[in-house]
């Protein structure tokens, strides 16, 4: 498929999809919606491919969000089942996401972010859920991850008020993972993506999935249930779940096959 919205890098394992509309910030509208379900579509699908990161072109933007000049000049709104950017409904994908956020992450931007497992952010890094300020509510997952990853008054605080929040400020709620300086958010989230190569996938993945689905029920039966898990069930059942112990017995680094 021919890109025109984003373009995607492969190193090793790592998929590094960067958003392309430097001109509007990165905004997104429906066409750009549906190339990217077809670019996280094919990340999910690859079994060679074990990390993605996400990232925005230029040093301004990671993603301002929905394109409204678009939408106000008639352009048609709407995504594909994977939500805005294919990432904010995809709930199947078991496979690591992690935001580089090199400059403003507004509205739909946030919300992309937010999706993500982990978020590295530049100095120059500024988050919010601006959309009460042009009649529009956050709708594509930051109303309810927010307060689901920090708590529900700093949530309350950031969505209500509409303002804007710096790296640091991020930091210290507890949605960003590390701040670096301006320029380095790619090259750091490349640092944490090539940490967790070190891991088993199989093991990466069961644990996203146990995370993800036992944040819905009760701890009781999380514990219960989470070896029923299909990618728990497909860690125990791969080859890699022989390798990792057998070169620990042998003193030697695991050579993964992701299977």
């Amino acid at each position: 498929m021919e890109l025109k919205f984003s373009k995607v890098e492969r190193k090793g394992p790592i998929t590094i999809v960067t958003l392309s509309r430097p001109e509007v910030y990165n905004a997104l509208h429906t066409d750009a919606h549906f190339e990217l379900q077809k670019v996280f579509d094919d990340f999910s699908g690859d079994s060679e491919q074990w990390i993605a990161i996400v990232t925005g072109s230029g040093d301004k933007a990671f993603c301002a969000g929905n394109d409204l000049k678009w939408q106000a000049a008639g352009g048609k709104r709407g995504w594909d089942k994977g939500g805005f950017a294919g990432l904010t409904a995809r709930f199947d994908c078991d496979k690591p996401v992690i935001a580089a956020v090199n400059g403003v992450a507004m509205g739909g931007g946030f919300e992309i972010a937010l999706a993500c497992d982990l978020i590295i952010a530049s100095e120059n890094a500024t988050f919010a859920l601006p959309e009460p300020r042009v009649g529009l509510a956050a709708l594509a997952g930051g109303l309810h991850r927010l307060p689901r990853q920090i708590g529900l008054k700093r949530a309350m605080g950031m969505i209500l008020t509409a303002r804007h929040v710096s790296a640091k400020e991020g930091l210290e709620l507890g949605f960003v993972n590390e701040v670096v300086p301006q320029g380095e958010a790619l090259s750091a989230a490349l640092r944490w993506a090539e940490m967790i190569a070190k891991n088993s996938p199989m093991s990466i993945r069961a644990s996203k999935q146990a995370i993800q689905k036992g944040l819905g029920v009760s701890l009781e039966q999380a514990i219960a249930e989470q070896r029923d898990y299909p990618a728990v069930q497909a860690m125990v059942a791969s080859q890699d779940y022989i390798e990792g112990p057998k070169a620990f017995s042998e003193k030697r680094p695991p050579k993964w096959l992701g299977k």
